[in-house]
């Protein structure tokens, strides 16, 4: 009985995994939704292509049209446009080489072996990509069941494009959702949470006891989020850049480039967390070797202003919508030259110990890199245009 009550409860619980997932694809638009109307677009697709090639083309065949339908449904229609080409290239080589041998040399089993070998070897084409094993697939099904038979060739060609047809249009008739804003705010929560950072960093700086050892370990903590989080973003708005080509739906009214300055962003915004945790490791190691407190006031005031404004140059770029690139250069330009101050300051001042000189220089080093790094996240107007 309680063998029997272990797979009860496994299958139970997956029952139950499904129907939630089910629901929160119904209640809430996202990737849930977007894979389970794929699905059901998949199953649609499949049962017309096989109800055509069953009517139209004979046994030997059908199974193909809903193959390449299920072949045709892609996460976007350009993916589902690029594997039809190349399936269909696939195919015309597989079952080009099938007939040439069985008309050239025969059916039998070394030709077969040599259809095998040339059709793997056909298969590694670079312009194939993941559907160059379907030469030796269709190589094998022409040679075999339609002994390099034209006709044969011919039936197989119509169930794909049968297929390929019916796959394309679920597509076209429901075309993939678009999540620009979605892909927008994820880049610019990464760039919040790093102006946190930097904003309580500076607030600290300010102060005469300075940040404590918790505060900044806890920071760095923040750093790692966000550099573990920012290539998964990433990915996500170069999957809706990919979502974009061939795709007839709107995106929310957005402007053309919304996507190719997210992808910019976000890509500094992971440097930029390299950046910050190399400032943290200079501070940590400041405040343990005890010459944060040899530091001058004067420098730690102004590196506190250099660091509020590295977070209001942070709070431009990370903006849903569009930055302001004058705004942000000027920012920057501020940014710099307090930068060009303060080591002016350090460098002139003698009574600072060559340690804490050292120490102050890599504290700007590394806010004078966010601040270059900010400036790049954003393309020059230019090239927005």
């Amino acid at each position: 009985m309680a063998v029997a009550s272990g797979p009860a409860r496994r299958m139970s619980a997956a029952a139950r995994e499904a129907l939630a997932y089910v629901r929160r694809s119904i209640e809430s638009p996202g990737t849930e939704r977007d894979d389970l109307i794929r699905q059901a677009k998949t199953v649609v697709a499949a049962m017309a292509a096989w109800a055509l090639a069953h009517r139209l083309l004979p046994p030997t065949v059908t199974t193909f049209a809903p193959f390449t339908a299920i072949l045709a449904l892609q996460a976007t229609l350009y993916r589902s446009v690029r594997e039809c080409v190349r399936y269909l290239g696939a195919m015309v080589l597989g079952a080009a080489l099938a007939a040439g041998l069985a008309a050239g040399v025969g059916i039998h089993a070394w030709s077969f072996g040599l259809l095998a070998l040339l059709a793997l070897v056909i298969g590694r084409m670079r312009h194939l990509g993941s559907q160059g094993l379907q030469v030796a697939v269709v190589g094998f099904f022409a040679f075999t069941s339609g002994h390099g038979r034209i006709d044969y060739i011919g039936h197989l060609a119509g169930s794909v494009s049968l297929g390929a047809l019916c796959g394309l249009s679920a597509h076209l008739l429901l075309a993939p959702a678009r999540h620009v804003r979605h892909r927008q705010q994820a880049v610019a929560d990464l760039y919040g949470r790093l102006r946190q950072i930097v904003s309580e960093l500076a607030a600290a700086t300010g102060k005469d006891d300075g940040p404590t050892g918790e505060q900044v370990e806890r920071w760095r903590r923040g750093c790692d989020g966000v550099a573990a989080d920012a290539p998964h973003v990433q990915a996500s708005v170069d999957a809706e850049a990919e979502n974009s080509r061939l795709n007839p739906r709107r995106a929310d009214g957005r402007d053309g480039d919304v996507l190719p300055r997210a992808q910019e962003a976000g890509q500094a915004a992971d440097r930029s967390a390299a950046h910050l945790r190399s400032l943290l490791r200079s501070l940590s190691y400041s405040l343990d070797s005890g010459h944060y407190t040899q530091v001058p006031r004067r420098f730690l005031s102004g590196y506190g202003a250099l660091l509020n404004t590295v977070a209001e140059a942070m709070e431009q770029v990370g903006r849903p919508a569009r930055t302001d690139r004058r705004e942000l250069e000027a920012l920057v330009e501020d940014g710099l030259a307090r930068h060009e101050d303060l080591e002016y300051a350090v460098q002139q001042d003698t009574a600072v110990p060559a340690p804490v000189r050292t120490l102050c220089g890599a504290l700007l080093t590394d806010a004078g890199r966010l601040l270059h790094e900010l400036r790049g996240a954003v393309p020059e107007p230019a090239a927005t245009r």
